[in-house]
């Protein structure tokens, strides 16, 4: 019998250290089919975060660095200029990238470094414990927020795909999800884009990936699959927020959203 599917050889066979439930799996399968059908393993470069990703050079066979909480987009930057025929991505959470990384994120956007990031939301300070992060919901309740995040004092979670896209530099920012299989072939063909816009050496690259945390949410897995369709999406629209010809397709003007 034929396979139909099967293990990226860009993964490896570790036993994962995720939580039942949580999606990083899914986007770390992506990006290593991505790696493997675009025939660039030997010359990419991952860039791993402070987070519950920290551990990904276990899970995708290629060579990687660790960063210091937030600064994955100036190590890139440097990998790149340095070595610019390789093929660069930084792995962040959004306690890493939004938080004590947002300066760095938005200066790389800026100035149009051509690397690929790979931005995973979920909503919440994950492997430190449940904190709030930038992007939690009004009223959602963290480690930090046990009554709710109170919007009045804290300001409104930050959408940062939209605050990336106002910049004039031109570049590819979208937003994806893994809920379900139709959204993980978007998230998939997004991922491959980004990814293919750096092969050709034409914009930096941000592909936004609204994630689970059943942990920190205190939600079955099931459970928390809806809450990211019920809560996240809403807030944080699917589809692409800029690409380099400037052209701005949303999953609701597609008529595609549900």
């Amino acid at each position: 019998m034929a396979k139909t599917f099967k293990k990226p050889d860009c993964m490896t066979d570790q036993k994962t250290h995720y939580c039942p439930g949580c999606t990083h799996g899914i986007i770390h399968r992506l990006v290593a089919e991505t790696i493997d059908e675009l025939g660039i393993r030997g010359r990419t470069v991952g860039i791993a975060p402070v987070g519950c990703a920290v551990l990904a050079y276990n899970y995708i066979d290629c060579d990687f660095q660790e960063a210091a909480h937030g600064r994955a987009p100036a190590m890139a930057t440097g990998i790149k200029r340095v070595r610019p025929d390789l093929m660069v991505f930084t792995y962040q959470g959004d306690g890493d990238l939004a938080s004590i990384g947002m300066g760095e994120i938005i200066h790389a956007a800026n100035r149009g470094e051509k690397f690929t990031t790979i931005f995973v939301n979920n909503a919440i300070y994950g492997m430190t414990g449940g904190q709030m992060a930038p992007t939690t919901m009004p009223n959602q309740r963290t480690t930090t927020t046990p009554f709710g995040r109170k919007s009045d004092e804290v300001g409104m979670p930050i959408r940062v795909a939209e605050l990336l896209g106002t910049l004039v530099t031109p570049g590819y920012i979208t937003r994806q999800t893994v809920i379900s299989p139709k959204y993980i072939q978007k998230a998939k063909r997004a991922i491959k884009q980004a990814f293919i816009y750096q092969m050709e050496k034409r914009c930096y690259s941000l592909v936004e990936v609204l994630s689970t945390c059943p942990t920190n949410w205190g939600m079955t897995p099931q459970d928390a699959l809806q809450w990211v369709q019920d809560v996240l999406m809403p807030y944080y629209p699917l589809g692409d927020v800029k690409v380099p010809d400037s052209e701005k397709v949303t999953e609701a003007a597609a008529g595609t959203a549900n």
